[in-house]
């Protein structure tokens, strides 16, 4: 999200036929864990109804890989520092299997939750089930996740592009003799990042269509399990650079507190819950009991390369980790250069499809029917895209070059993604219980996790939020 972000729209475009009946409709989703897959890093968020879509043909195998798609990505470069912010191994290994009991239960309520509301996307569902208030409130946290999202894969990118531009002027030092050559203003990663937004993710966000999603959706996925691979091999041929932080590990106490700190972190890796509607909705058989399989099995695979990340990239640093784990690593080093290239190129391919998302969402909730018509028509259209494409990576890339590192974005991120792993869900379970006749016992049950879930989820956007404001704050 990461990817937000993530590529589960482009991926459902490919497998898809064509339409049968205009009845039959499938919006696009917020893609992230590509910020998620990125990146999601998740990328997988929903806009307006764009895409036709024929009769269901998604096998739960097929399932399982695109919720994965959706989940691996950018918020993998912070595990590792989540590890270290927990106070070690233990207890950063135990939130996420806490967290895991809601990242399902959200998983099978929202499918449970399109069953019985025929909706394909998420805010449909919610609309649906819990009102056009509801309904309202969620496309505009849509909007909130995705503009950070973009902050956030903005940040990565600069990240990527400063430690590139510091390996050219190392190796410069190491092949040649005197004093360091002086830095050029065009190096630093300030001007690159402006130039690379000017130059090719403005003209690649512009279109009305993205049609080249489908041959990059892959990118955020193999760059994650790349970078898995790499940190695990790094930490068995440990360099003498390296070794020297093998017993620098955290000190500090485990403490609610720091424990709880993590949950962002979490809540944005594992952020696919925005597309699982529509995967759901794809399936060929929407028995509930696959789809918790589905959802389990697609969980337990993240919660493997995440937590893998993580434990190999602390035991490598310690309490030294960067909150982007790539910054952790020699700038020269060029198997970890071909890991920033794999993020990059990911990022910039998947950057413009969030805005996309962003731009007709927004222009959903800020219009109504007749303004939006009237905006839809030519020449209008053409200017208001051109404009709000304009602003929101102005405004987003503005954000980027000023926060301090990512740990804060997705901090923030991390709280929004709570609304959609643990309050929406809670909600649509409560109001669902309200819809189908249920035995009073188990009725009374799941309205208590109902509220159970909401309640964390108002601690987890609340505690995290404050937290990542006030770190801002203090930084600057």
């Amino acid at each position: 999200m990461q990817q937000l972000p993530s590529v589960t729209y482009a991926f459902l475009c490919c497998i898809q036929t064509e339409p049968k009946s205009p009845e039959m409709r499938l919006e696009p989703m917020i893609w992230l864990r590509e910020m998620k897959e990125l990146a999601r890093e998740s990328i997988s968020l929903l806009a307006k109804p764009t895409l036709e879509s024929g009769s269901p043909n998604l096998s739960s195998a097929g399932a399982v890989f695109i919720m994965l798609k959706s989940s691996l990505g950018a918020g993998l470069l912070n595990f590792p520092w989540a590890f270290n912010k927990a106070g070690g191994i233990t207890a950063a290994v135990l939130v996420e299997l806490g967290s895991l009991i809601f990242l399902i239960s959200g998983l099978v309520i929202l499918g449970y939750a399109s069953s019985i509301s025929t909706q394909s996307t998420y805010q449909g569902v919610v609309r649906e089930i819990c009102g056009s208030a509801i309904g309202k409130l969620c496309e505009i946290c849509f909007i909130l996740n995705l503009f950070m999202i973009s902050v956030a894969f903005l940040r990565v990118v600069g990240d990527q592009l400063e430690k590139l531009c510091d390996s050219l002027y190392m190796n410069a030092t190491l092949s040649g003799e005197g004093p360091p050559p002086p830095q050029h203003w065009y190096t630093d990663y300030r001007f690159t990042l402006t130039a690379l937004c000017a130059l090719v993710i403005f003209p690649l966000s512009v279109p009305r269509e993205i049609g080249f999603q489908k041959y990059t959706s892959i990118l955020g996925t193999l760059a994650a399990c790349y970078l898995t691979l790499v940190i695990i091999i790094k930490y068995y041929l440990r360099t003498e650079h390296v070794i020297l932080y093998e017993h620098h590990y955290s000190s500090r106490v485990s403490s609610l507190a720091s424990m709880f700190s993590v949950i962002p972190t979490i809540c944005f890796g594992f952020q696919c819950h925005e597309a699982c509607i529509a995967i759901y909705s794809s399936m060929h058989n929407k028995k509930l009991s696959l789809w918790i399989v589905v959802s389990v099995l697609s969980m337990l695979f993240c919660l493997l390369i995440y937590s893998l990340t993580g434990l190999y990239g602390y035991l490598t640093f310690g309490a030294d980790v960067a909150a982007d784990i790539l910054m952790s690593y020699p700038g020269n080093d060029v198997v970890i250069i071909i890991a920033r290239l794999l993020f990059g190129i990911s990022i910039i391919t998947i950057y413009p499809i969030v805005l996309l998302l962003g731009r007709s969402v927004l222009q959903d909730v800020c219009l109504n029917d007749k303004c939006r018509s009237l905006v839809l028509m030519e020449p209008y259209e053409r200017c208001t895209r051109i404009v709000l494409t304009m602003t929101w990576i102005i405004v987003t890339l503005v954000i980027a070059l000023f926060v301090p590192d990512i740990s804060e974005v997705i901090s923030i991120i991390g709280g929004i993604s709570a609304a959609f792993i643990f309050i929406f869900p809670g909600l649509c379970l409560i109001c669902a219980m309200e819809m189908e006749p249920i035995e009073p016992r188990k009725k009374s049950c799941l309205i208590a996790w109902g509220v159970i879930s909401i309640l964390c989820g108002a601690f987890v956007f609340g505690q995290s939020t404050t937290t990542a404001v006030m770190e801002l704050v203090y930084k600057f």
